[in-house]
């Protein structure tokens, strides 16, 4: 059965060709809206290859990539509305591994996933690349959450 327009009344930002991009660190903007299959387990996967953050220092600007998995519940998050939200750390500065922890956060806080797990890609700086994870499960995908971070080490790059 296809969405209805009051299925989609808390996506305010999708199909709004007004929208401002925001220019500070913005968790508002994320949006959400029902999933039709709570009574099942998949997996939903976010690539985002365009994220930019400020060294907290320096005010440089680093680049990475963001994936983002979640296995959702009553909750999803709206890809444009994480779009914004992304593009929001454009001017924040924070350390690569905090970016990726305050991604997972909100967006946990947000939907309340039965699963989430943020990857971090970054270019390198100073000849050093940095790939931070985190991730989160509840009572039920605990050991799921175990299981993805200690694959996440990774042998070689």
């Amino acid at each position: 059965m296809p969405r209805l327009p009051e299925d989609l009344k808390s996506c305010s930002l999708l199909g709004n060709q007004g929208v401002k991009y925001p220019t500070t660190y913005s968790p508002e903007l994320l949006e959400t809206f029902d999933n039709k299959h709570p009574e099942e387990d998949y997996l939903v996967t976010f690539d985002c290859p365009e994220f930019t953050s400020l060294c907290p220092k320096t005010g440089q600007p680093d680049f990475g990539k963001i994936i983002i998995n979640y296995i959702p519940d009553k909750a999803m998050v709206e890809s444009k509305s994480l779009k914004l939200y992304l593009f929001s750390f454009r001017n924040h500065g924070d350390f690569h591994e905090d970016c990726v922890n305050i991604i997972m956060k909100d967006l946990r806080k947000l939907m309340q996933p039965r699963y989430i797990e943020v990857r971090g890609i970054f270019m390198p700086r100073g000849g050093i690349s940095i790939i931070p994870f985190a991730n989160w499960g509840d009572e039920n995908h605990k050991e799921l959450a175990q299981a993805r971070l200690a694959a996440a080490f990774p042998l070689t790059l």
